[in-house]
């Protein structure tokens, strides 16, 4: 079955996405654009200049969310919100939760422009700090608005020492008034979310759109290995501590346990590592690393965690290390609506798709969001499946598919009084 012509405006969307890569942009094609940042304050406005002139009313919160409003006939019923997020990784690409967001403006843009009125108010949103790289803990502007932050987040630092809360300020929020940001219960109906799939799997099929049904649960954890510093040229190897040599090891053992079921969609990472005193004729003394642990399948995540902290607590006796272990993030897999899956499904046919369906592994802002309301997501196909890499590529003639996707399953969702 052909597709169908596009009912959204495929050059707009082109054009205003091309224009958000230039800020924060480094090399031909990368981005770094770390959350509550100049360069994050710039495209924030910048795309919350866009929706002013779509005719939404915007604003950006204490969280450093950027929210666009349209009402809807009843402009007390529960938000239909759609979204994603604009900040990037220090070495990020061009379309990772930028397509989400402007994809989501582009559709309300074309309801206006089409007469539309939707049933409910539409709330597209730009969440602050999606990546989490820069205070090693993702989802804040999302899980803030539900009220789920956890304690010590606003003085959890970057690597230069700035705190969130002083951030949040440079940024121009009130990080005194976050409780005035966030939405009572059952304010929000769903959330819709567009995003590059970040994997290979619908660019090793040929095909253009997926429809999510589910998002892998992540663990991150921080751990702190400490021995004790020594000449490196002086200090017999049986009689060392070096934390490195400990974190080597317990990296390699992530890896192996992570590994274990070739068919097991389960992956470890060890995605930042801090060494002390960190000069090359010194034994290490401390090391900071992070483990990032995922699966679909919930008991087997808690049963490879289980075998890596016997792990870690061997190769620390071996090599007589402290060790201290802190959970940063700590998530279950969270399924997808059905009835928002069957409406994607339907409306695919009728504009000629045949998505594939598939599981997330990498977390969304629609992983917060399925604790307040359910959620669908459409995954837009992703060059080899390459993302956090300036060489992350979808083409326009996808991303627009994708959008159009997004725009037919508002307008049905929007409009049914259920």
């Amino acid at each position: 079955m052909a597709v169908q012509t596009v009912t959204i405006n495929k050059s707009r969307l082109e054009q205003r996405i091309n224009e958000l890569s230039e800020i924060g942009k480094i090399g031909e094609t990368g981005v770094c654009r770390l959350t509550l940042s100049s360069e994050d304050r710039k495209a924030v406005e910048t795309v919350k200049t866009w929706m002013e002139e779509a005719g939404l009313i915007a604003r950006i919160d204490n969280f450093g969310n950027l929210i666009g409003r349209i009402e809807g006939e009843d402009p007390t019923a529960p938000i239909l919100m759609l979204g994603s997020h604009i900040d990037s990784q220090p070495y990020g690409g061009r379309f990772d939760g930028v397509i989400g967001v402007l994809g989501a403006l582009e559709v309300v843009q074309t309801m206006k422009e089409k007469n539309i009125l939707p049933r409910m108010p539409i709330e597209v949103v730009a969440f602050s700090d999606e990546e989490g790289c820069r205070f090693n803990k993702g989802l804040f502007g999302v899980r803030g608005i539900l009220g789920e932050l956890e304690d010590g987040e606003l003085e959890r630092t970057d690597k230069n020492g700035i705190t969130r809360r002083e951030a949040l300020t440079s940024f121009g929020c009130d990080p005194t008034k976050l409780k005035e940001s966030e939405y009572p219960a059952n304010t929000i109906s769903a959330f819709l979310e567009m995003h590059i799939e970040q994997g290979p799997i619908l660019d090793a099929n040929d095909i253009p759109v997926g429809i999510v049904t589910g998002i892998s649960g992540p663990l991150w954890l921080s751990v702190e290995l400490e021995g004790f510093a020594g000449h490196a040229g002086s200090v017999p190897m049986p009689m060392r501590k070096d934390a490195l040599v400990g974190a080597a090891k317990i990296i390699i053992a992530l890896n192996e346990l992570a590994s274990q079921d070739p068919q097991a969609p389960t992956v470890g990472t060890v995605g930042s590592l801090n060494v002390f005193p960190d000069s090359r004729n010194i034994i290490p003394e401390k090391v900071q690393f992070t483990i990032d642990l995922r699966d679909i399948d919930i008991e087997r995540r808690h049963r490879l965690e289980k075998q890596l902290r016997t792990k870690i607590k061997e190769i620390t006796e071996e090599h007589h290390l402290t060790c201290k272990i802190t959970e940063d993030t700590n998530s279950e897999p969270r399924y997808c609506s059905e009835r928002i899956m069957n409406v994607m499904r339907d409306e695919s046919k009728q504009i000629g798709l045949n998505p594939l369906e598939l599981m997330s592994g990498p977390f969304h802002d629609s992983l917060a969001m399925s604790y307040a309301c359910e959620y669908g997501m459409i995954f837009v196909r992703c060059k080899d499946g390459i993302s956090h890499n300036p060489k992350e590529f979808s083409t326009f003639e996808d991303i627009s598919l994708g959008t159009e996707l997004l725009y037919r399953t508002t307008i049905k969702m929007s409009s049914d009084s259920n």
